[in-house]
């Protein structure tokens, strides 16, 4: 079972901003979620070939090349924060609060 107080710990370390309202009411979906997932695992899936989708899809995705940016400064210009040559961004790993 999901409780309140683990809903408040995983939303920190998702850095969420739930107000109460919102803290009330996820346990009993997330439980709800969980319930339901537990009910599949219930499921004789031994006849069952492995999937990554219910249908078959192509990939319609370009090809990934890498191109330069023509106006590199122009760029970097635009960033809240900038060090040297690069975008400047909050740590995300390490020491949590």
């Amino acid at each position: 079972m999901i409780d309140l107080e683990q809903v408040r710990k995983v939303a920190k370390l998702a850095r969420l901003d739930l107000t109460p309202e919102e803290e009330a009411v996820l346990p009993e979906q997330l439980n709800g979620i969980l319930d339901y997932v537990e009910q599949l695992s219930e499921l004789n899936t031994d006849d069952v070939a492995p999937t990554t989708r219910a249908i078959d899809v192509s990939n319609i995705f370009r090809e990934d090349t890498q191109k330069t940016f023509g106006d590199r400064e122009g760029l970097l210009e635009n960033a809240p924060e900038r060090e040297d040559d690069f975008f400047r961004v909050p740590k995300i790993m390490g020491d949590s609060e």
